[in-house]
């Protein structure tokens, strides 16, 4: 298998609420809700950078199309970590998150390892973290 991820999907209760969510509030392009016209084929595609998407796909219809049973897991399974550039840009991006209705489990700090770092949920309860490390260089 080479190491080529394309889209990471996330399991959503609620379309048309994590569409405002991603969309409006946090400023992700979209084309809006595609497949309609399918059963279990509603879903929103998110450009990320180059080559990667987010999805928001209802969780019944990810069970359906899987044949697993939907469960409730931890919230705590895994986290999305979206890097920049500054600490101020954390703060940003966090208060971003907080007006567009996330929850903000850990506001933005200094972090033992030398970065910068804070963390929210979306309404989805989907963990975020925006950090800053300034080991890291990436290009937009």
């Amino acid at each position: 298998m080479k190491p080529r991820i394309s889209v990471i999907t996330l399991g959503v209760d609620d379309l048309d609420r994590s569409l405002k969510f991603y969309r409006d509030g946090l400023g992700l392009p979209t084309e809006g809700i595609v497949g309609q016209e399918f059963e279990h084929g509603a879903v929103a595609f998110f450009d990320l950078q180059s080559g990667l998407k987010l999805a928001i796909w209802n969780r019944k219809d990810i069970a359906h199309d899987t044949g697993i049973n939907q469960i409730k897991i931890s919230r705590t399974e895994f986290t999305i970590g979206h890097n920049v550039g500054s600490k101020e840009e954390v703060d940003t991006v966090i208060e971003q998150a907080r007006n567009a209705g996330a929850t903000i489990t850990v506001p933005a700090h200094d972090t033992f390892w030398g970065g910068y770092s804070g963390y929210f949920q979306d309404p989805d309860d989907h963990v975020w973290e925006i950090v800053w490390n300034p080991a890291w260089e990436f290009s937009e």
